[in-house]
């Protein structure tokens, strides 16, 4: 058997049980990606995985995240943050600007 080409995977196909809005982020064990548009339950849409995306950040002392750090999706808070904590957080990318304490968004580009 031959490896045959499919997409050029910057978005991949993704089917939801339940209505998601665009901007969800969809977690598959260790593979992340974020809805670019809404999509209906149990209708194909699309995921993108590559990217660069504005991911919501915790705010106060000590959340500040420097541009080319490693961030991590965290569920539970739906957050982006540079803790894995032990793997429990998925791996989102690299921030390509530094976030201050105050700013509620990293800017991200996903690696997947």
């Amino acid at each position: 058997m031959t490896t045959k080409f499919i997409q050029d995977g910057e978005s991949i196909d993704y089917t939801s049980g339940t209505a998601k809005a665009a901007g969800s982020v969809v977690v598959q064990n260790d593979l992340v990606g974020v809805l670019k548009r809404d999509i209906a339950a149990n209708v194909p849409g699309a995921l993108a995985v590559s990217g660069v995306f504005d991911f919501p950040k915790a705010t106060g002392v000590g959340t500040a995240i420097a541009a080319g750090k490693p961030v991590y999706y965290d569920v539970a808070e739906d957050v982006a943050k540079e803790n894995s904590e032990s793997g429990a957080n998925k791996l989102i990318g690299k921030t390509v600007l530094a976030a201050a304490d105050a700013d509620a968004k990293v800017r991200v580009r996903l690696l997947q």
